[in-house]
């Protein structure tokens, strides 16, 4: 479902001339010229998925904590938004269409499954951990965002029952493309995760067809791990 968006900004308001200077000095020079995604990026308010204690962060090219107080552990852990060129360079090479049902893995605050779903048809979104579901959920409903439901899930082990899907998105890193995951593509679809082993991850993009899986890996990247994803070994000989 495409939700109306309101573009214009006032840039003499501080919170208008961040979010410009967000998109224009982080963004776009990312390779991000997608129009119809630097819209969205202005229109759904970053900041209001932010925890209001670190809500100064919403525009920063960092990693924003969302629970706790200590920043790095609960980055650490996964506990954080992505950075916002991250964000927008992996909306854009996702290509969501109007009639599209996504699945994400790691909801964190919402503010991903608010853009998912101002694109898309339908977004389930499966967050492990209870105090992120709570803000999610807080954050899309006061948003206005209907067609994105968020639930507690372990995307790694559980089953998802909505299945097959348009387009996955892990929301979080991995070590390799979970093959359980991939058979909930429909033909055509497509599955995005950041893949690696810190310091060399890349962004991979795999698309269904048929009973083939064609993989890219356009970019270098980091982001925090997802958790229960399995892990290569660490021995060695």
């Amino acid at each position: 479902m495409n939700l109306p968006l309101n573009t214009s900004a006032n840039i003499s308001d501080p919170v208008a001339q961040a979010r410009y200077n967000m998109i224009e000095q982080q963004i776009r020079p990312w390779n991000v010229l997608d129009a119809d995604v630097l819209e969205l990026l202005s229109a759904v308010r970053r900041e209001d998925f932010v925890p209001a204690a670190h809500r100064s962060l919403a525009f920063m090219d960092i990693e924003v904590p969302l629970l706790g107080d200590d920043a790095e552990e609960a980055v650490r852990q996964g506990h954080s938004m992505l950075q916002p060129r991250l964000e927008a360079r992996i909306l854009q090479d996702l290509r969501i269409q109007p009639t599209d049902r996504v699945l994400e893995i790691g909801a964190g605050s919402g503010y991903m499954a608010a853009l998912l779903a101002h694109r898309a048809e339908r977004v389930v979104s499966l967050e492990i951990n209870p105090a992120l579901v709570n803000m999610a959920q807080d954050n899309l409903r006061n948003a206005g965002v209907h067609n994105a439901d968020v639930r507690q899930g372990d995307g790694a082990r559980d089953a998802v029952p909505d299945g097959p899907f348009d387009v996955i998105l892990l929301s979080g890193s991995v070590a390799q493309v979970p093959q359980n995951l991939l058979a909930l593509l429909r033909d055509g679809g497509r599955l995005g995760a950041v893949v690696g082993t810190d310091p060399v991850m890349r962004f991979t993009l795999v698309r269904r067809e048929g009973d083939r899986f064609v993989t890219t890996s356009p970019w270098d990247t980091t982001a925090p791990r997802l958790v229960n994803f399995p892990e290569p070994s660490s021995f060695s000989f």
